[in-house]
Order: structure tokens, then C-alpha cells, then sequence
């Protein structure tokens, strides 16, 4: 065997170089273990290194009198979050992500099934491009925009007025839960700007699913004698499920966790990614910020598992 191996390799044996190239060969398994390992590493010990440490010291305790953090472990935050301001401020949080949830997919999906099925060639890039140019825009710079289109005699108010419907508009302010002067202080001002910043995040993943979409079922339909409603509600609709649950988890989350929206649009008032960011920055309050950080992680946890069932994991 050394002799043909000889022969094989120009009559030397095979050095340290070949001889790791034909160990990995023969175990893929451990070749892929070594191409993961890095990127694993990174992601283990920074992403959630750094996570469990921050959660961590939600378990320290804060002296409101000193201003100090120290190392004493307490539960005292985490029961803080039962409080009924720090619960309101979740609720408030929740009810918002699930209507933009909503919102987004009403309104995504007629532009997402125009894009599917009845664009092609250039005309599909125009509109890849017109859903996708909001977002090379500045975050901030669009949220401080909206301020201008909602302020009272603004672009928004302007228009409304000279369609008749500015009467509309101010029952709607006046309703409790959407409570405001005017649409820059109304939560229903920041309802549109989370929509509108929101929503390429849900035609995208709408529009993949229904590209996936056999024409061949519309038409088996159709010869069935099923009409249009029948055809969306038992054959597109349960096809683009997953699509809309794929595109549900950007929006929920997004909503979940931004600060900046609430700061600049709507009435006074905290939201989670807000209280996270006036207790760690404005009060120094890091533990309490840590444990309101805890508050996203397992909405969003719970909602994962929701929409897995709907296979939403199979649409990213």
C-alpha cells in the first residue's frame, strides 16, 4: 500500500496540506463544523454574550438616591413591570404593533398582487424600485418630514379640507383612544408614520409568495365554476398567509422596539423602546432599562411561534 501510495503521489508520501484536504473530504460533516465555527463564535459570544449580560443586570439594583447601579441582585424591576404605568406603556406598545401588523397588510397586499401578476420586465423593476426608495432615505429625515405633513395647516390637514373630509378628521381626533389636536399629536398620526415606514417590509414578502403562486390554480378554479371571491378567499388568500405572517414579523417587531416615532410624533406619552431609552440615558436607570428590554424578546418569542404556524419561516 506505502508503494502505490508512493507512485500515486510522484513517489512521496502526501504532506500536512493533502492529508487535511483528504480528512476533510472523507468528513464533510466536520468541514461544515469548521466553516461554521467562526461566524457561530461571533454570534454566540457577542450577539448573545452581550444579550444575556444586558438581561443580566436587569437583575441589579439602582439607589434612586445616588444614582448608582450596583450588583445587588433583585427581582424588584422585573416586578416593576407589572406596574400599572410601566403596563399601560406595554399594552400601549403591543396595541400598536398588532394595527400596524394589520394596516400594513390591507395595504400591501393589493400592491404586492398588481406586482405578482400583472408586472413584467422593466415595469416590475419600477416598482422593486418605487417600494424600495423610501428606504434609502434617512430614518430620522423621513420621521421629522412626517411632523411637517401632520402639523396643524399642514400638507396632510390641506388636503383633506379641500376634499370635504376635514370634518371627519376632527371626530376622529376627538375619539379618547386616538386623543389629539391635530394629526402630529394624535396616536393616529404615529399610526400613519409607522405605516408608511413600515409597509415596504410587508409588500416584499407578500409579493414572494404570490409570485409562487401556480396560475395554473386560478384557472382550475375558474373551470370549477368558482367566482372571483371564492378564488381569493380559498386559493390566494390561504397561499399568501405565509407571505403575510413573513412580512408581519418586520412590522411587529419594528413597531416594538422603536423610540424615535414616538419621541417626534403624537401626544406625550412612553412607548417600550422610548422607556428603554429615558431610562438608560436620561435617568441612568440601566438596570430598569435592561428589564424593559426583556419586555420585546418575549412578545416577539411569543409571536414567532404564532406565525412559525403559519409558515411564515418558509416565506423569508
Amino acid at each position: 500500500m506505502n508503494l502505490a501510495l508512493e507512485h500515486r503521489t510522484g513517489g512521496t508520501a502526501p504532506g500536512p496540506r493533502r492529508r487535511l484536504a483528504n480528512l476533510l473530504y472523507r468528513r464533510p460533516g466536520l468541514y461544515l463544523a469548521l466553516l461554521l465555527l467562526p461566524p457561530l463564535a461571533w454570534f454566540g459570544a457577542v450577539y448573545l454574550g452581550s444579550l444575556a449580560n444586558l438581561l443580566w443586570q436587569g437583575l441589579y439594583t439602582f439607589d434612586d438616591f445616588s444614582m448608582a447601579v450596583t450588583p445587588e441582585l433583585t427581582l424588584a424591576n422585573l416586578v416593576a413591570l407589572f406596574n400599572a404605568a410601566n403596563l399601560d406603556i406595554i399594552l400601549r406598545t403591543l396595541a400598536m404593533a398588532v394595527a400596524v401588523s394589520i394596516a400594513s397588510a390591507l395595504l400591501a397586499f393589493p400592491i404586492a398582487w398588481y406586482m405578482a401578476r400583472y408586472t413584467r420586465g422593466r415595469m416590475k423593476a419600477f416598482f422593486y424600485i418605487a417600494v424600495m426608495l423610501p428606504m434609502w432615505a434617512s430614518y430620522i429625515v423621513k420621521a421629522y418630514s412626517w411632523t411637517l405633513l401632520l402639523a396643524k395647516g399642514g400638507v396632510l390637514q390641506w388636503f383633506l379640507a379641500h376634499l370635504g373630509l376635514e370634518p371627519a378628521l376632527l371626530w376622529l381626533l376627538g375619539l379618547p383612544w386616538l386623543g389629539g389636536s391635530t394629526l402630529s399629536t394624535s396616536h393616529l398620526g404615529r399610526f400613519l408614520v409607522f405605516v408608511y415606514i413600515w409597509l415596504p417590509f410587508m409588500i416584499l414578502p407578500i409579493q414572494a409568495a404570490l409570485e409562487r403562486l401556480p396560475p395554473s390554480l386560478l384557472q382550475a378554479s375558474a373551470d370549477l365554476g368558482a367566482t372571483p371571491r371564492q378564488t381569493f378567499v380559498h386559493v390566494v388568500l390561504p397561499l399568501a398567509v405565509p407571505g403575510i405572517a413573513a412580512g408581519s414579523i418586520f412590522t411587529f417587531s419594528l413597531t416594538l422596539g422603536d423610540f424615535i416615532v414616538p419621541q417626534l410624533v403624537g401626544p406625550p406619552g412612553y412607548f417600550i423602546g422610548s422607556m428603554v431609552y429615558a431610562q438608560q440615558g436620561a435617568i441612568g436607570n440601566l438596570p430598569m432599562a435592561a428589564a424593559f428590554t426583556l419586555v420585546p424578546i418575549v412578545l416577539i418569542a411569543a409571536y414567532l411561534a404564532i406565525v412559525k404556524r403559519l409558515g411564515a419561516f418558509d416565506a423569508l
